[in-house]
């Protein structure tokens, strides 16, 4: 069935009287006529809060699941992937990698400062629902235009103080991340925040529920009315003039609490006290309860009476769906449940029983009490697996959805003109306002933080005891996705994966965040549908697992979609910590050399927005072996010693990628561009400026040598790294009060 013939089915007999609520809560005709024929009845209140939740886009992932199911999930690392609330990866030594990246765009689009704090507080909770210490945080965020939008630089402003609010109370480093602007995202930011945890193998726990007659113990905050209609309102529709009115939507966090409830349970799993662990995020008590009874095959019953409240008043079906944030549901032994109790008082986080695990098999019933009198009984099965899966009918536009912008250079500008733009165009300048107001080195680990290197480094162990690292980045460019969205999509695996091998990691294991537009539209469908390909085909070709993630889709407004930004983040491993690589020039005298089979072009490059150009052309096809093995060979040379910095080449092309090592390094160079090569053209995750002593690189393709107090270009232009310096560094910066 068609997503956009569902939506005009019309509704038989009573239902009719029904249908302002459930379109009002996000359901169409047809999905509503299909719970009454499968309920044999109407729903209550309750009940349709209830499926509201857990039938919306968010939940139920109607138009992606499908696609999805496309991707490579297994490896022989793999230890939990899609389903499970993140992915984890076994490193070896009974010690297990736990990651994941999530959206909060649409609640940040609304109420940016508690949007963002909660989208990390989300993320977080995620990764220690498995038994994983949290240890590092990244953001990938998307704003429109902060120069010329006071709405964007507000955007922009709140979320960055909502992001380190939460990671810098909780303990957590953010070390890592990108942010882009365009007009597109104007009415629709993008909040992608990834959590990397480590833990033993031994502690990681399932979230499937087990055990008729088993406890369901809530545990966290008090419930009230925040977030309340979040999944199915405001993360499953478009956004528009109304916006205001969804605020209450949104949640509000508080990471002290979220801090209390981390330690508390990892003691719990620590001392063998639980059966299963779900965090309560997108629809509350709802899809925290059925999907862990959905996972183990058994029924449940919640008794609303028994839920601590913030406020009184509140309806059972407010308290169902309720997103209030520092909530957990474990499953626990009766026999255990005071024990339970004990370590919660303890750490003063709340432990209240308020339900059990029922009978088994596919009859198995989800079952809603009010101090003990029956107020809603759905199938669990209803609720989590009979959502009906929409069949995308994707077409290809036959023009750029997207215009261009006004243009900043001139018409016929110099090199050095062009140069010193793309350094100060918010898409490439200095990211250091912004993450200068996060701590990315609190508990001790980081070894390389933003701005050091292409990818975060934090050790396993104390960095001078010879430990092994892993390594972490996160990449996107949905400009380059507006204009091929196959071969942008595989472009940003690519990308990634290249930030690891400069700090000489190998890839282990990917996590994605889909943000397009409304999948109900053909041209929005086609390019879900290439993007999902193109992720595919990198992911096989370097053999990465994809062990979970998000889709977060209708990110558009009336003025048109957002550019479709799939966002990959990828893990990896290095065995000395020590020995991670760098980005900036390090020493006068060494070598220069170009690794990789570069083959750029203008097409959907900063420069080409810049002159004001629309995003559209075709990027160049990429020569997968000789990528891998300009991979391999930098990845190897970093761990040998041999490279003394290393640095991909992405926005902005080779001349900007020379330019910020000059920066980062604090020192010039002189290079002679290949012939051939646009020094502005772009060809994402291909190729690396790596440099060195020159016996050390013997055998490479040398392009040049570091010295001096400028960059020498030949033939193109020559700057002094001071002024480039200064044109890198303060652009971001202006755009925040």
């Amino acid at each position: 069935m068609s997503a956009t013939s569902s939506r005009h089915r019309g509704l038989s007999g009573d239902s009719q009287r029904n249908a302002a609520r459930h379109r009002e809560l996000g359901l169409s005709d047809h999905e509503y006529e299909l719970i009454v024929t499968r309920l044999g009845r109407e729903p209550n209140e309750v009940e349709l809060a209830m499926l509201s939740l857990m039938w919306s886009e968010h939940c139920a992932y109607k138009h992606s699941k499908r696609l999805l199911r496309r991707l490579p999930t297994d490896g022989p690392r793999v230890l939990a992937g899609p389903g499970e609330n993140a992915g984890a990866l076994d490193l070896g030594g009974d010690l297990a990698l736990v990651f994941k990246v999530e959206s909060h765009n649409h609640p940040t689009a609304v109420e940016p400062f508690q949007g963002a704090a909660t989208g990390v507080g989300g993320i977080l909770r995620d990764v220690f629902a498995l038994g994983a210490r949290p240890i590092a945080v990244l953001d990938s965020l998307r704003f429109g235009d902060p120069s010329s939008s006071e709405r964007s630089r507000y955007l922009l402003e709140q979320t960055v103080a909502g992001i380190g609010h939460y990671g810098n109370s909780i303990g957590v480093p953010t070390v890592g991340g990108e942010i882009y602007f365009d007009p597109s995202y104007e009415q629709n930011c993008l909040v992608d925040a990834m959590c990397v945890g480590l833990g033993p193998r031994r502690r990681l726990i399932r979230s499937a529920a087990a055990g008729p007659g088993n406890v369901l113990v809530l545990l966290g905050a008090l419930t009230g009315r925040d977030g309340i209609g979040g999944a199915s309102v405001l993360a499953s529709s478009e956004l528009g003039d109304g916006d205001e009115a969804k605020r209450p939507s949104v949640q509000i966090g508080d990471p002290f609490a979220e801090k209390k409830l981390l330690e508390c349970c990892l003691e719990l799993l620590d001392r063998g006290l639980l059966i299963s662990l779900q965090d309560l995020g997108a629809a509350g008590l709802t899809s925290a309860a059925s999907e862990m009874a959905s996972k183990g095959g058994v029924g449940v019953d919640i008794d609303v009476g028994s839920v601590p409240l913030r406020g009184p008043g509140m309806a059972p079906f407010e308290i169902m769906v309720s997103e209030s944030q520092e909530r957990m549901l474990c499953v626990v032994a009766p026999d255990r449940v005071a024990a339970v109790l004990d370590v919660c008082e303890r750490w003063e986080t709340l432990a209240t029983p308020v339900g059990k695990i029922t009978e088994r098999g596919a009859g198995a019933r989800f079952r809603v009490l009010d101090h003990g009198d029956s107020v809603g009984e759905l199938p669990v099965a209803l609720l989590v697996d009979e959502c009906p899966l929409y069949e995308l009918q994707p077409a290809a536009p036959q023009s750029s959805l997207y215009p261009g912008t006004a243009p900043v250079l001139s018409p016929k500008p110099a090199p050095a003109e062009i140069l010193l733009a793309l350094l100060r165009s918010p898409n490439i300048a200095s990211r250091r306002p912004v993450f200068e107001q996060y701590d990315p080195v609190v508990q001790s680990r980081t070894v390389r933080r933003p701005e050091q290197a292409d990818a975060a480094v934090l050790a396993l162990a104390p960095p001078d005891a010879g430990a092994g690292a892993i390594a972490v980045s996160i990449d996107g460019n949905g400009r380059r996705v507006a204009c091929d969205p196959r071969a942008g999509a595989a472009e940003a695996v690519f990308e990634c994966a290249a930030n690891l091998a400069c700090v000489g990691a190998e890839p282990l294991g990917l996590t994605n965040c889909l943000n397009f537009g409304n999948p109900e539209k053909p041209h929005v469908a086609w390019q879900l549908q290439e993007a999902v390909e193109g992720l595919r085909a990198a992911c096989e070709a370097l053999a990465l697992p994809v062990v979970g993630g998000n889709v977060s889709l209708y990110n558009e407004s009336p003025d048109g979609p957002i550019l479709p930004t799939p966002v990959v983040g990828i893990v990896g491993k290095l065995p000395d910590a020590a020995r991670a690589g760098q980005l900036g020039f390090a020493r006068a005298g060494d070598a220069i050399a170009l690794v990789g089979p570069f083959a750029p072009r203008r097409a959907g490059s900063e420069l080409a927005r810049l002159q004001g150009e629309a995003p559209a052309g075709a990027l160049a096809r990429k020569h997968v072996p000789a990528v891998l093995e300009a991979h391999a060979q930098v990845r190897s040379m970093v761990r040998s010693g041999a490279l003394r910095s290393a640095h991909d080449v992405a926005e902005g092309g080779l001349a900007v990628a020379v330019a910020e090592c000059c920066i980062a390094g604090g020192v010039g160079a002189r290079v002679r561009l290949p012939d051939g090569i646009d020094p502005f053209g772009e060809d994402l995750g291909s190729a690396f400026v790596v440099s060195g002593d020159p016996q050390a690189l013997a055998g490479l393709p040398l392009i040049g040598a570091v010295g001096g107090e400028r960059l020498v270009l030949d033939g193109l232009l020559e700057m002094d790294v001071e002024e480039l310096r200064e044109a890198y560094g303060g652009a971001l910066g202006q755009l925040l009060r």
